[in-house]
């Protein structure tokens, strides 16, 4: 049976929004009940697993019951007819072939499932990560979500291919051993079952013990995760700074703490099945000293001592399999938790409903921006914008300035529609941003970051992200237009040269010019660009102006400045300090008024970065 198109919305995710109380058993049993309904669409072949099960395990239970009737009804009585010896055999050939043959096929199926349900969730997953708005990964550290994916869908893999078909193959065998030790002897049937009491006090004793100490190595194996992702993210500025010890050493211990608590894990666990193991050695005892009585007093045949041998050795068997399995469960229940969490968690930028959705022709977009009095907090009670007010007129280009922390890239993320304001509202062409599809305002309003970030793949295909409707032309003519066609076709393989994560191999300016070939070829309305020439070195720098020349012309463009140059030429200067609007005009009539830019300007023509400035300008 097929999944259902990765578009659907998660089954999983069922939870109110903001609903993070994962932790409560409610929630938990809800998880878990959502997890299963990721096997719904394979019904049938769990049908088909628990019939394979039923006649793999009912063929091997045979097999002791065939060697009972071989011993009782022809060794034992002196007959010996080798026709019925020779059928017996070959019936206990079949019954092995038989078994063997649907045990395959059940394991076979119940990867097939496994696998299926496992990789529906993995694109559940990430949708739902990537629906996120920017406020979810400011709370979630990546390397925790790279756990998410990866180990905690992989313990869930585990769980369909292993605990749930233990659960159908050795409940039903647990069942079937039952019913053919009492069809054998009911006194030493009862007998077995006074085990059970035992047994399920073994569980009940270790239940908290493993749960626990499972909990607490998947916590520490997280960190140690996060902590990996996090430094090699930043390798260059510990190399630079030489913190490779400190790094080790901060490493060694949290991956010490994982260690200590994975043994601990190892321990519980060791102990939980060796005294299933030593039980089930006891119970043989037991039924070998009483049935060896009852054969001497001739109370039972030989060959059903035996079977009933066999049959209490795979009696415990099943259960020990399932016990074995307790950890895989246990691990289950945390990574279901931990994934609950993700999925209840609803994006705080929210789409507009159907009746209020506004989707403007991307042809009739003039780019008139009006921010009307907003205020706006990361953290709450701490506002970065507070009552902005700012009108930009359609293909104006706003030079942006101001200090660290002034609130200059908090201005265009809500513009882009990355997080929501608090109050007032911000309005492209009259129309509320919020009013706006994402997908419809993400074609609108281009975004040139400091960072660029570029895919694995090939130069063309980051150019246009991958979209197959932008020709390679077009592309091509884009990376002209900023400059870039030099320096591509200088590599080996020219516009199909394949990058690796980030684009390394490239430097920033190279792969910040592709970024912007990448703004061109999308032909947004509005343009942003975020301190994008931030890092580029004088003549990188001097082929993105000429490219941002003719890029903004008919556009309106947004420049967040970290060279007061890049700006000079700006239609207006928008001057911010502490969330608000400090000055606003022209690079000439702001040095007139002679200003908190004018300051700015002094500083920066004296080698300063704006950066700097602030603690100067303060006092």
């Amino acid at each position: 049976m097929s999944d259902p198109k990765p578009t659907q919305t998660p089954i999983i995710a069922k939870p109110s929004s903001g609903d993070n109380s994962g932790n409560r058993p409610a929630n938990r049993t809800a998880a878990f009940r959502a997890l299963l309904s990721y096997a719904k669409p394979h019904r049938w072949m769990f049908a088909a697993v628990f019939g394979s099960a039923l006649l793999a395990i009912s063929a091997d239970l045979l097999q002791p019951y065939l060697v009972k009737i071989a011993i009782d009804d022809e060794l034992l009585t002196g007959e010996h007819e080798m026709r019925k010896l020779i059928i017996l055999g070959a019936v206990y050939l079949l019954m092995a072939v038989v078994s063997f043959a649907f045990g395959y096929l059940q394991s076979v199926l119940v990867q097939r499932i496994g696998q299926s349900i496992v990789a529906r969730l993995r694109e559940d997953l990430f949708r739902h990560i990537t629906n996120q708005s920017m406020s979810f990964f400011d709370r979630h550290p990546i390397g925790s979500l790279v756990t998410n994916e990866s180990s905690d869908t992989e313990t869930i893999s585990q769980f369909f291919t292993q605990v749930l078909i233990s659960l159908v193959r050795d409940g039903l065998m647990l069942i079937l051993v039952v019913a053919f030790m009492f069809s054998l002897d009911a006194r030493l049937a009862a007998f077995c079952l006074l085990l059970f009491p035992v047994i399920i006090g073994i569980a009940i004793a270790f239940r908290r013990a493993l749960r626990q100490s499972y909990q607490r190595a998947r916590s520490q194996l997280s960190r140690v995760i996060a902590f990996v992702a996090e430094n090699l993210s930043g390798m260059s500025l510990t190399q630079a700074f030489r913190q490779e010890q400190e790094q080790r050493r901060r490493f060694a211990e949290k991956n010490s703490n994982y260690l200590r608590e994975s043994l601990r894990e190892i321990r519980t666990s060791v102990m939980f099945n060796r005294t299933y193991d030593t039980l089930g050695n006891i119970a043989v005892a037991l039924v070998v000293w009483l049935g060896g009585l009852a054969v001497l007093d001739n109370a039972i045949a030989f060959g059903v001592l035996y079977a009933f041998i066999n049959y209490i050795r795979q009696f415990f068997q099943p259960i020990n399999q399932m016990t074995q399995q307790w950890n895989t469960l246990q691990s289950t229940f945390v990574s279901v938790e931990r994934l609950w969490r993700i999925f209840s968690q609803e994006p705080e930028v929210k789409e507009p409903s159907a009746d209020e959705a506004v989707r403007p022709a991307p042809a009739a977009v003039r780019g008139a921006i009006d921010f009307n009095g907003v205020s706006f907090a990361y953290i709450e009670g701490r506002d970065v914008l507070r009552e902005l007010d700012l009108h930009i007129q359609p293909g104006e280009f706003i030079g942006i300035v101001g200090t660290t922390g002034a609130g200059k890239s908090s201005l265009v993320n809500l513009l882009a529609r990355f997080y929501d304001v608090r109050a007032g509202n911000i309005m492209i062409d009259g129309i509320d941003v919020k009013r706006m599809p994402q997908d419809d305002l993400h074609r609108i309003v281009g975004l040139v970051q400091q960072e660029p970030f570029l895919y694995s793949g090939s130069i063309i295909d980051n150019v246009r992200l991958f979209r197959e409707e932008i020709t390679r032309e077009q592309a091509i003519e884009a990376c002209r237009l900023v400059g870039a066609h030099a320096m591509i076709m200088r590599l080996k393989d020219g516009y199909d040269t394949r990058l690796s994560e980030r684009g390394s191999g490239l430097s920033a300016g190279e792969r910040q010019l592709l970024s912007f070939a990448r703004i061109v070829v999308h032909q947004p309305r509005i343009l942003i660009l975020d301190e994008a020439t931030a890092n580029l070195d004088s003549h990188t720098e001097r082929l993105i102006q000429q490219a941002l020349h003719v890029v903004s012309e008919g556009r309106t463009t947004l420049v967040i400045a970290h060279r007061l140059s890049t700006i000079q030429h700006a239609d207006r200067i928008i001057v911010m300090r502490n969330g608000l609007i400090e000055e606003q005009g022209t690079h000439a009539t702001l040095l007139e008024d002679r200003g908190y830019y004018a300051e700015l300007y002094a500083h920066s023509r004296r080698g300063g970065t704006l950066s700097h400035a602030e603690g100067r300008l303060s006092v």
